[in-house]
């Protein structure tokens, strides 16, 4: 088997062919996604530990427009975490087809970059999902995802449901693959129902190289949105969730069931946005969800009571050119009886030649 590079090469070299005289009456572009981010948590408490997250990521595709309603793109994605002794920590090839229909597009393959457009503070998750399903830093740390994507955009209805496959059952370990649906209805000009679902599934039935393993959760709840005087954009919401985990089948007093609620209030002026939310839970474990919200200790052993979380944050938004943004987060927490604070730098630019 060729190594990455290798079949990174091949890749370019395909795409290098896109321009012969066969296509020459499609369109051709070339698109450059790069992502610079520095995140740090200065905190240390009895479910999470403290870490500086910074580096950069990068994508770079050729992309054959069939008409506006079909695109495939080829090319080649690269992360590195600065001060590593490795050029690029990651790298992975870049293959998609995307169809669009009316308000709905379906993409198979490399899923588009998570993290353009992307606002930081509460929100700023692969997906959208909540912060107790996935954690935000995922947004850094594993932002090339390979699978499915269906999204949906109509009046009253935004959709988007995914697959993203992870890894191959080997030898060496089970398969494992998260899926997860985010939706919301608008009832009326100011309320709508958001609802979320996620899954993490290891298994695989070629070789029994591991546990098999379930982690999945849903949040349900209502939000209202309005622009108010003074404060500009604000958003009220409340969620209920439930869990359940199960890091071994063969084990069932492992198991957890859980359920929690979590109470947010947004609001935004110009390129200022701010945020406040409230969380308790019980037993609520979540693969790949932030440990802050889970009742699961750093030394892996489950917390029996209730869980309490907050936080606060004040986000700040610059576009010093239209293809660029910078984003600048600040928070505080207060996990049980810990009070800690973080911080986080963003940077995008998403180029596409010719526009």
């Amino acid at each position: 088997m060729l190594p990455v590079t290798g079949r990174v090469g091949i890749v370019i070299v395909v795409v290098a062919g896109i321009g012969s005289p066969a296509l020459a009456q499609e369109r051709l572009r070339a698109y450059a996604d790069v992502l610079f981010y520095g995140d740090n948590t200065e905190f240390r408490n009895p479910f999470r530990e403290g870490e500086t997250i910074f580096g950069g990521s990068a994508r770079v595709c050729a992309a054959v427009e069939f008409g506006d309603r079909v695109v495939l793109r080829a090319g080649a994605f690269g992360r590195q975490r600065f001060g590593s002794d490795e050029a690029f920590d990651h790298v992975r090839p870049v293959l998609s087809l995307t169809v669009r229909g009316r308000g709905s597009t379906v993409v198979i393959g490399t899923l588009p970059s998570p993290y353009v457009g992307t606002m930081v503070g509460d929100r700023g998750t692969l997906h959208g999902l909540l912060p107790p399903l996935q954690q935000e830093t995922l947004l850094f740390e594993r932002s090339y995802e390979a699978g499915l994507l269906w999204t949906l955009e109509r009046d009253a209805v935004r959709h988007s449901a995914w697959l993203n496959w992870q890894r191959l059952n080997t030898a060496e370990h089970r398969e494992r693959f998260d899926t997860g649906i985010v939706t919301e209805v608008r009832l009326s000009k100011h309320l709508s129902v958001p609802a979320q679902a996620h899954l993490v599934h290891q298994g695989g039935q070629l070789y029994a190289s591991g546990p098999v393993s379930d982690s999945y959760a849903g949040a349900a709840g209502l939000a209202w949105s309005a622009a108010a005087p003074r404060l500009g954009a604000v958003r009220l919401e409340v969620h209920a969730l439930a869990s359940r985990h199960v890091p071994d089948r063969d084990a069932p007093a492992r198991s957890r069931t859980g359920r929690a609620a979590l109470a947010r209030a947004t609001a935004g002026i110009g390129a200022w946005r701010g945020h406040i939310l409230f969380w308790r839970g019980r037993h609520f474990v979540k693969d790949e969800g932030d440990p802050n919200y889970l009742s699961l200790r750093r030394n892996g052993r489950y917390y029996g009571g209730t869980r309490d979380y907050a936080e606060a944050g004040l986000a700040r938004r610059w576009t010093p050119a239209p293809e660029v943004t910078l984003e600048a987060l600040g928070r505080l927490h207060r996990t049980e009886r810990h009070y800690e604070y973080s911080f986080r730098i963003v940077a995008t630019t998403a180029v596409v030649w010719p526009r």
